[in-house]
């Protein structure tokens, strides 16, 4: 199995992609392509394809089937700086591999996040873990913004003064806040790197987060365009039902009523609109 260049993603290598104010991604490393995939899926299948449009049905089948160990061959590696709480979101994805900095061994830098005016919204009042759709308005976010970045700077002149009298980093660092930026290197497999991007580029996921996400997926795309294009349809914009579920569908497109009441309805009319959107 020959080892994989892609040059579309040795362009990219190691260059910064701005995220929020301060952040970026930036792929360091990559193991594998569209065509490590077809290759692995082959000594499953046999001989197998020989044309790109070969190679892309076979991944889609793939994927649509949900044959997964193949992508399991190709490794990306990423250097990525945002803010702890966006990183406490990402570490719940447990299946990547993570080097952070330490704030043992390192005096943090003076770097936190400051949401745009436009990104600083009230709580949304029918999601429990979001905001509104509506934001403030923009003397009220203003006055937010100042509020967050006085915040922060008070929080970074106590840690440095803390600092300055001899006490030790790791417990000088403890009162900064979520909005202090941090890095680390990240690495993981396709399949599961499909997994946490199908999870954070969901509108339900963060906005923060979301952008990280975007951001990474176009950084594949240059690695495996195929492989991306079949997530993109097979699992980024499809929707899922229930067997339950299925045979309300299946009622309503014979014009017969649906069986599904109370919360299933709800949940079933929200895949629809979902998919309507889509």
């Amino acid at each position: 199995m020959a080892h994989s260049i892609v040059p579309e993603a040795e362009e990219i290598l190691d260059k910064e992609y701005k995220v929020l104010d301060k952040g970026f991604v930036r792929l360091v490393d990559y193991l594998g392509s569209d065509q490590r995939i077809v290759q692995s899926a082959r000594v499953s299948y046999g001989n197998g394809t020989k044309t790109v449009s070969q190679d892309a049905g076979l991944i889609d089948y793939l994927l649509r089937h949900q044959h997964t160990s193949p992508f399991e061959q190709v490794v990306f590696t990423f250097h990525v700086k945002m803010p702890i709480f966006v990183a406490r979101q990402w570490v719940r994805h447990r299946t990547g591999r993570m080097n952070e900095v330490s704030g043992r061994y390192s005096i943090m830098k003076d770097e936190f996040y400051v949401p745009e005016t436009k990104d600083i919204e009230p709580q949304s009042k029918d999601n429990k873990q979001g905001r509104s759709d509506e934001p403030f308005d923009e003397a009220k976010a203003k006055e937010i913004q100042a509020a967050l970045q006085k915040g922060q700077k008070d929080s970074y002149d106590s840690y440095s003064e803390l600092l300055d009298t001899g006490l030790a980093r790791e417990v000088a660092r403890i009162n900064l806040p979520l909005s202090l930026y941090t890095e680390f290197y990240w690495q993981m497999d396709l399949n599961n790197l499909f997994r946490f991007l199908k999870l954070r580029l969901d509108g339900h996921a963060q906005y923060e987060i979301r952008q990280y996400a975007q951001v990474m997926l176009e950084l594949v795309r240059k690695v495996c365009p195929l492989a991306v294009a079949s997530f993109e349809n097979d699992m980024n914009r499809a929707v899922s039902f229930t067997g339950e579920e299925m045979e309300a569908l299946r009622a309503v497109l014979k014009g017969q009523p649906n069986p599904l009441d109370g919360k299933k309805l709800e949940r079933f009319n929200a895949k629809i609109e979902s998919g309507v959107q889509l």
